[in-house]
């Protein structure tokens, strides 16, 4: 499951890019600008096999003329990235160039499927080449890689719970429990926590379809 819903978002942030790729071929047939990255047309996703994390990302250096919808800015140093399925970025000239993070940047959310470590008794999480450490009130905080990090070997992840049970109390067809589930899917992103905890998620979309009148076990 949770591979098929990696795949799915790395189908998704490719069209994205590809349609940014078109846009940018077509605004810069005379050349890149002066002082600004050279655009690859066509990216070449790297595949992250660290700690068998095994997720792929887009190259460093890549550049963008728009970033992916539901990015999240976050002011450091005087300047400004923006962080997104794991992708970090850096505006250079009107365009968004794909970066590592620097050291000491705060993210309220983690990336999706981290891989945990277990290092001088403390928890850290690795995705796409940088590594976080808890923060705690204010999200994770990325980290030079701890000593030790090299040898680590990742924390197995737990057994997913099975899907829950929805039953419709008010009698909703089929096409309705579905339209409603995908809208509490997303408010629940929408809530502290629920996107690095799938449990705080689950919680929250339990408690979204109880009010529309469903019964989750």
């Amino acid at each position: 499951m949770k591979r098929t819903l990696h795949l799915a978002a790395l189908a998704a942030l490719l069209a994205g890019l590809a349609l940014q790729a078109q846009a940018q071929e077509r605004g810069e047939r005379h050349g890149p600008e002066r002082g600004h990255p050279q655009v690859m047309h066509e990216p070449r996703f790297q595949l992250d096999q660290r700690y068998h994390h095994d997720h792929y990302y887009p190259p460093r250096g890549y550049a963008v003329a728009a970033l992916p919808a539901g990015s999240v800015s976050i002011g450091f140093g005087g300047g400004s990235y923006f962080f997104h399925g794991g992708v970090w970025f850096r505006p250079v000239g009107p365009r968004f160039v794909v970066t590592l993070p620097p050291v000491g940047i705060i993210v309220p959310i983690l990336p999706p499927d981290v891989v945990t470590l277990w290092i001088g008794g403390a928890p850290y999480y690795y995705a796409n080449g940088a590594y976080y450490a808890a923060s705690p009130g204010q999200g994770y905080v990325v980290v030079t890689p701890p000593p030790g990090a090299e040898a680590a070997q990742p924390v197995p992840a737990p057994k997913p719970a099975p899907d829950p049970i929805i039953y419709p109390r008010n009698g909703q067809t089929p096409e309705q429990t579905e339209a409603d589930r995908q809208a509490c899917n997303r408010w629940a992103t929408t809530q502290p926590s629920a996107m690095a905890d799938a449990q705080v998620f689950q919680r929250a979309v339990s408690a979204c379809m109880d009010g529309r009148g469903y019964t989750v076990r």
